[in-house]
């Protein structure tokens, strides 16, 4: 059975991880959901983002998905080590592989990581950046406004610049930052605005590559993977508004998109 690998996000945010697993693994299908309706994530509280998630993950099992990708930083900070003890199937989140590539790339050991209040308030990054190298330095900063200007498909120009500028204002004071982590997946919609703002001496990661790596090795390791012939038939979901979510997933993928849906989610029982 040609199964299909579930992805989920706060928003449209996750769909710049979704491009890079079916760039990386052709054959696979994909089944996505965002949150628009309730995004962003970064704001709420733990119980509120694990109660938003479970909803989320519910909606796909029913699916009968193969593997789980939790492609939102905030939820994986959150809720990823609960969903691996809980579903019966591989679940891989986005801030160990980019914390992973992140290592690989800095010269000097001098990493930045923004993301959402959630997301740097919880040290998910810095955790799993040190538990691999203890003598990094990192500079963590809450980029908030971020989050709401992508959700509404505002990724470039005068205003996302002046955003941009005026959010990364504390992070171009240090001198010695070489290598910048993207730590929610809606950063990458405007990573050359934040590349011309902290300039082009930095490299800047983002983690869907890698987060596509290792489901790739994770799904061939569980003799997951589809080896069959049939055209993969993605699918797209959205709790909320359609027209910005469909404007994006067709501006990223840059390719006919089978389909695309509304949903509403059912309440689920927080574990």
């Amino acid at each position: 059975m040609n199964q299909a690998i579930g992805v989920i996000d706060s928003g449209v945010g996750g769909l710049t991880v979704a491009h890079e697993l079916i760039r990386q693994l052709p054959k696979e299908r994909l089944i996505y959901l965002g949150d628009t309706q309730r995004c962003p994530y970064g704001p709420r509280s733990n119980e509120e983002v694990k109660k938003f998630t479970w909803e989320m993950v519910e909606f796909l099992v029913r699916k009968n998905i193969k593997m789980l990708v939790v492609a939102c930083n905030t939820a994986t900070a959150f809720t990823l080590n609960e969903l691996k003890d809980c579903l019966p199937i591989p679940v891989i989140g986005v801030i160990k592989p980019g914390a992973r590539a992140a290592i690989n790339e800095t010269k000097n050991n001098h990493i930045g990581v923004i993301g959402t209040e959630g997301t740097i308030s919880s040290n998910a990054y810095v955790t799993a950046l040190k538990d691999i190298n203890a003598d990094l330095h990192v500079q963590s900063l809450a980029c908030p406004l971020f989050v709401p200007m992508v959700e509404h498909g505002c990724l470039s120009g005068e205003y996302a610049e002046s955003v941009v500028s005026n959010s990364l204002f504390p992070l171009k004071q240090q001198q010695d930052l070489d290598t910048l982590i993207l730590g929610c997946t809606h950063y990458p919609l405007i990573k050359n605005t934040i590349q011309q703002t902290i300039g082009e001496n930095v490299s800047i990661i983002s983690s869907s590559k890698e987060t596509a790596r290792e489901a790739s090795a994770i799904l061939g390791f569980n003799d997951l993977l589809y080896k069959g012939d049939e055209t993969p038939i993605h699918q797209f979901y959205s709790t909320g508004e359609m027209e910005v979510f469909t404007r994006i997933t067709k501006g990223i993928f840059k390719e006919f998109i089978d389909y695309f849906d509304s949903v509403t989610i059912e309440k689920a029982v927080l574990r």
